[in-house]
């Protein structure tokens, strides 16, 4: 997420940290999912890696919330998260894929089960 909404998210009263201030900016998907699991916290992020390695896993936890809208500035980001957290809030504390995009919030719970394919 913009290092900027961090910000923004802190002064609304959350709890949130830049993957840049726990550690190298450039660690690998799979080390913050296990930072975030360590932590007991929630990934917020625009990268879909993050479903998809979830997914695979198997995983229960943790969750990730994705946004899906391009080009979109820190204080969007960040008024967006307040506004919608209602709909995603005790989803995210209980292990769940959530995506926002402009028109709805999804959300997945962990595991992801496949469905058996009709014959």
């Amino acid at each position: 997420m913009p290092r900027a909404a961090v910000a923004l998210l802190r002064e609304a009263g959350w709890d949130v940290a830049h993957v840049g201030e726990l550690g190298p900016s450039t660690a690998k998907d799979a080390e913050i999912l296990e930072e975030a699991l360590r932590r007991d916290a929630c990934v917020v992020t625009m990268d879909a890696d993050f479903h998809g390695l979830l997914a695979i896993s198997g995983a229960t936890y943790p969750s990730v919330i994705r946004l899906r809208i391009q080009g979109v500035q820190a204080n969007e980001f960040a008024n967006m998260l307040l506004r919608l957290a209602p709909q995603f809030e005790q989803a995210a504390t209980s292990g769940a894929l959530i995506t926002i995009d402009e028109r709805t919030v999804r959300i997945h719970r962990l595991p992801l089960t496949r469905k058996p394919k009709a014959e």
